[in-house]
């Protein structure tokens, strides 16, 4: 008997509207935001989505992992309009310089980062 996949597809969709609206109300809240969640969970896909203007940017990129780990204010100030940070876990000291920037920028919804837990 093949299952009936149309109520996981409905309780999907309500589930990721959900998200997306709390997303949206927490960025108006919080100057940043983290959203946390296990490997191939969309976490990507829904900050994506929910912030389409900010730049996407991944630590799963060597280079991109290097320059934050060996230059984090020169790597923060490529974003002083904000970013969505990828695998954030990647890069933890990064938490005091964003701390120190939201501190003096004062913008609501300015970062979003996320990783795996």
């Amino acid at each position: 008997m093949i299952p009936d996949l149309s109520k996981t597809n409905q309780l999907y969709n309500m589930i990721n509207l959900q998200a997306e609206r709390r997303l949206r109300k927490l960025a108006k809240n919080f100057r940043s935001i983290g959203v946390v969640g296990p490997r191939q969970s969309v976490k990507t896909t829904l900050c994506g989505l929910v912030f389409p203007e900010k730049k996407y940017v991944s630590r799963g990129n060597p280079d991109t992992l290097d320059f934050a780990n060996v230059d984090p204010r020169g790597f923060l100030s490529l974003h002083k309009n904000g970013a969505i940070l990828d695998q954030i876990q990647r890069a933890p000291h990064l938490f005091s310089y964003t701390q120190q920037m939201l501190d003096e920028i004062k913008k609501k919804g300015l970062f979003i980062v996320h990783g795996i837990d």
